[in-house]
């Protein structure tokens, strides 16, 4: 036999031992017994531990909720420009761009760290820049987004809002639909409602939504939160991610901070913000009619170590705040 033919059988043998280490269920189980019948009788209790609580096999526990929010923005991804914004964003485009830190805007529904390291790679994206053309002084990159990730979607569903069963929860500029599919598959929200101005990003929501079968408890709404007074009045979760800074003009970001203060006041109530709202009102400081803002919430403290998987990024879950309408 010639040695392409041995080389061939050699491929097919290494197939076939491939396709064989592919267990079923029964097999992987006992595959499983009998390495824990052959560990030392001191490493045992120390492996049993590793297995329930590290953050290793995370991959391998993928939940199921987790795999459909993945899907959608897997979806969205190709329909939006690497930096996920549209070219009609100019204020927000602008503003990015007038940030005393160079910034770049990537939109961490849609790209997690990993994925943002394998754009690097790739040479489409870079985490920094350089300090003088031509030399190797380099720093880096502001990142921002307007959207929360699925770490953070997870956390504010189970750790930072209360059991939503009945419940009306508003998003207030929804853009690609995050807050709602995640408040969809983490939590019992009776309504979830996104009001969105850019009718592009109107159209990206409604899609998904009907392609995933969201719509019995998903609505978006393409208007200004300015003119949704009933529903922002009958609320009972109100979540603003980034919504106003990047987007409005000062006098126009006042005049919705208002319009909130004045509609959003059932009590109880609950707003989520990110920043803060203190930090968002400090470019405003020098605007009329600032000081009655945020005088009708109490701050509720949370717990950001309760959830810190190894994929979450603590300074991100830091800048969600939570309070409630007293």
């Amino acid at each position: 036999m010639g040695s392409s033919s041995c080389c061939a059988r050699f491929r097919f043998n290494r197939l076939n031992l491939k396709l064989r280490l592919k267990m079923n269920f029964k097999e992987a189980k006992n595959e499983i017994l009998h390495i824990l019948g052959k560990t030392e009788p001191r490493d045992l209790a120390k492996l049993i531990d590793w297995v329930t609580k590290s953050d290793d096999l995370d991959d391998y526990l993928v939940d199921n909720q987790r795999t459909i929010l993945k899907s959608i923005a897997d979806d969205l991804r190709p329909c939006l420009p690497l930096e996920a914004m549209f070219p009609s964003e100019t204020m927000a485009i602008q503003k990015t761009q007038q940030n005393s830190k160079p910034t770049l805007h990537v939109d961490a529904f849609l790209y997690n760290e990993e994925a943002v390291d394998s754009l690097c790679e790739e040479g489409k994206m870079s985490r920094n820049y350089c300090l003088n053309c031509g030399s190797h002084r380099t720093a880096p990159l502001e990142f921002i987004s307007h959207s929360f990730s699925i770490s953070e979607l997870q956390f504010l569903f189970h750790h930072v809002l209360p059991d939503l069963t009945g419940k009306l929860v508003v998003d207030v500029g929804s853009r690609l639909g995050a807050v709602l599919y995640g408040g969809y598959v983490y939590s019992a929200a009776a309504q979830l409602v996104g009001v969105e101005i850019s009718e592009e990003f109107v159209k990206l929501q409604r899609v998904a939504v009907e392609k995933y079968g969201f719509s019995d408890r998903i609505q978006v709404i393409h208007a200004d939160i300015c003119s949704q007074a009933a529903l922002v009045q009958n609320a009972d979760v109100l979540i603003m991610n980034n919504v106003f800074e990047y987007f409005m003009e000062p006098k126009d970001q006042l005049r919705a901070w208002q319009f909130i203060s004045q509609n959003f006041l059932k009590k109880g109530a609950l707003l989520v913000t990110v920043p803060s709202i203190q930090e968002a009102l400090m470019s405003l400081q020098d605007t009329n009619g600032l000081s009655a803002i945020g005088h009708w919430l109490e701050e509720v403290p949370l717990d950001y170590s309760v959830y810190l998987k190894n994929d979450s990024d603590p300074d991100s879950l830091k800048q969600i705040h939570l309070y409630r309408v007293l």
